[in-house]
């Protein structure tokens, strides 16, 4: 069994991006999205005019100041790879959204970094929470993992500049 990593949010957090778990790259450097192929970063960067230059320490300080919060659905699971098709589902064990959502009373919408991860809160979570979870916003985004190749980075940044919409 791997485990993902804690929240990264702010107190006043608005936005919640899910993702469903890390991959092994992202296990390994203990970031999140750290493959270099993953777009996530390259989106961030762009759409808050960041410089390629910054630390993956200084850019998460950023999408935190944003009042932007990243985590993932998935608390932990057995996965042999990077895929989400490579989850074991008879392992997923969920975070827990009901602290969370306690904890970060801001938060208004949620945007799920692919379908993996919408999937897996609608059927794990949604079920189980309670009606404040139920009055938050939902989106679903195109993966930003090298796997999603349907998309270009240029096309997933078109799609995914509907969260710095929902900042304001």
């Amino acid at each position: 069994m791997v485990t993902c990593f804690p929240p990264l949010a702010s107190p006043d957090a608005k936005v919640l991006i899910l993702g469903s778990f890390p991959g092994q790259e992202s296990l390994r450097k203990q970031e999140y999205y750290a493959h270099p192929r993953n777009a996530f970063w390259f989106i961030i960067r762009s759409l808050f005019h960041l410089e390629d230059a910054l630390s993956y320490k200084e850019t998460t300080q950023v999408l935190i100041s944003h009042r932007l919060a990243l985590w993932d659905v998935v608390s932990s699971c057995r996965r042999v790879g990077s895929l989400d098709s490579s989850i074991d589902n008879t392992t997923i064990q969920i975070n827990d959204f009901r602290s969370f959502f306690r904890e970060y009373k801001e938060i208004d919408r949620v945007f799920f970094n692919g379908l993996k991860a919408e999937r897996e809160y609608q059927r794990r979570v949604l079920p189980e929470a309670y009606s404040f979870c139920r009055t938050l916003q939902y989106h679903r985004l195109p993966s930003t993992s090298p796997a999603m190749a349907m998309l270009t980075r240029e096309e997933k940044l078109a799609r995914w500049a509907a969260v710095l919409d929902k900042l304001t």
